[in-house]
């Protein structure tokens, strides 16, 4: 059994809004995506003058910033990929994550400061591969899904200790291998190795048999159909001891796509969670942090392959569930008022229960009562309703910024 090492929480972070929102409930790091090379075209991603700002913030507060540039390039895309390495570089990217064998080559000759982090659409699924990426210069591996902890313990064990091992713990799973799909390529002519998946395997499915022509046999379990290809969500929150003392460096959640309440509630539950292992190896994650992951928006959870299970795809629905809403991001506490002060983000009343997500122990889960809302005028409100309005909520919780007030519906 490996020794226990320090360890990475690596949230995602699709625009600045979110980037700020992980490193506020704990990430230590962020990955996010430039405008161009990167496997996920419809997030908002980062100009190249907020990825200065994004580096800039990052190193300002000791943390460090991955850059995707993941795609499967194509020639076309050498011609511009020299200048734009460069780029990150000098603007103080820490890291790129990167599968094509070209596109490392690249970085080895025109930005050789960066750290190359295998992409997991490299299917690094065995210990030979990963010491062929660490010969090729690579500082990190991000392992296939696909892969066991054992497996995960047998890669550790055979690569230089200097190179450190990257897993998904938490988010959504692609149905294909290591989310290498070409489904959403030839269903709808946009290419997800290319960044522009439509997430096909969301979609419901009939099947024909050959000799019933033109007969379309729905595969169903209700009335709602059966979505034979899509995958439920992986959660390893409970299992931080066992992926931490089997070598893992780097603990990635997913999500550039998802929301920025999605971001901080499941941030905070890892960042809690690994600092629970931290302090005692024999820690239990409590109940209040399990049913954090249950507030966020979610498919079923399932351990995925870490314990060689095959309950991944979900039979039901596509849909994602969630019970709570995101009312309001904090921008600090008033004292002459003795309200906190917040930016509305969907409505709320005089006489809701708001439940508070916060990194500091002392009001994460506690509930504020509504019986006041002020605008900036001091004017009495009922019912805020006007998104990103300013307004203040009279609490003896002296809230930080960047906070979130939450309810459920």
């Amino acid at each position: 059994m490996c020794e226990i090492v320090k360890t990475e929480l690596l949230a995602p972070a699709g625009d600045f809004e979110k980037l700020k929102t992980a490193l506020h409930f704990g990430a230590d790091a962020v990955y996010v995506g430039g405008s161009e090379f990167s496997l996920r075209a419809n997030a908002k991603n980062f100009t190249k003058q907020q990825l200065e700002e994004a580096c800039r913030y990052v190193r300002e507060r000791g943390k460090k910033i991955y850059v995707a540039v993941n795609v499967f390039a194509k020639n076309d895309d050498f011609d511009k990929l020299p200048k734009y390495l460069a780029f990150l570089q000098k603007a103080g990217v820490h890291g790129v994550i990167v599968t094509d064998p070209g596109v490392i080559e690249f970085c080895k000759k025109y930005a050789p400061v960066l750290e190359i982090h295998i992409s997991t659409q490299a299917n690094t699924t065995n210990k030979y591969s990963a010491k062929f990426w660490a010969d090729q210069g690579a500082k990190r591996i991000v392992l296939a899904r696909e892969t066991s902890l054992k497996e995960v313990r047998e890669i550790r064990d055979y690569l230089p200790s200097d190179v450190q091992i990257e897993a998904f713990v938490h988010g959504a799973m692609c149905i294909s291998y290591s989310g290498r799909c070409l489904l959403s390529a030839v269903l709808a002519g946009r290419s997800g190795n290319r960044g522009d998946c439509v997430q096909a395997c969301r979609w419901e499915y009939e099947i024909t048999e050959k000799n019933r022509k033109g007969e379309r046999l729905p595969i169903l379990e209700d009335d709602r159909g059966t979505y034979i290809l899509n995958s439920k969500d992986l959660n390893m929150l409970g299992h931080i001891g066992e992926l931490i003392e089997s070598g893992v460096y780097s603990f990635k959640i997913e999500g550039r796509m998802k929301s920025q309440y999605y971001v901080a509630s499941v941030v905070n539950a890892y960042r809690k969670a690994i600092d629970g292992f931290a302090s005692d190896k024999n820690y239990k994650v409590p109940a209040l942090l399990s049913a954090e992951l249950e507030k966020n928006s979610h498919r079923d959870y399932t351990t995925g392959f870490y314990y060689g299970e095959k309950d991944s795809v979900c039979l039901e629905t596509s849909q994602p569930k969630c019970d709570y809403a995101f009312i309001a991001l904090v921008e600090g506490y008033d004292d002459a008022k003795g309200a906190v002060c917040v930016q509305q983000r969907n409505r709320f009343a005089v006489g809701d229960v708001l439940e508070i997500l916060s990194p500091d122990d002392r009001y994460f889960g506690k509930t504020i009562e509504v019986n006041q809302i002020f605008d900036e005028n001091g004017n009495s409100i009922d019912d805020a309703k006007l998104v990103q309005q300013k307004l203040y909520i009279p609490t003896e919780y002296r809230l930080g910024k960047d906070d979130i007030l939450r309810k459920k519906v």
